[in-house]
């Protein structure tokens, strides 16, 4: 069960840091980017790869979280 429930977190999760990476970066281009006021010393695709990584991670955030409050007493309480 649980097995299933990591699924609905980490695949649409997926989908959506794949849409975010190319919405983000078909206006922002990596090697114009500063990190406190330095240019970054990543390539181009150091920087989409942490990017896309970044993205993931906040979208299976929500999507846990929405699991979560999708779980009725019943389920938490077991």
């Amino acid at each position: 069960m649980w097995t299933q429930r990591l699924m609905w977190i980490a695949w649409p999760a997926f989908l959506a840091a794949g849409i975010l990476e190319m919405l983000v970066f078909a206006m922002v281009d990596p090697q114009d980017l500063h990190w406190f006021g330095q240019p970054l010393t990543l390539s181009r695709q150091g920087v989409y790869t942490l990017a896309f990584f970044a993205f993931w991670i906040i979208t299976m955030v929500a999507s846990a979280l929405t699991t979560l409050l999708s779980m009725s007493s019943f389920e938490l309480n077991r």
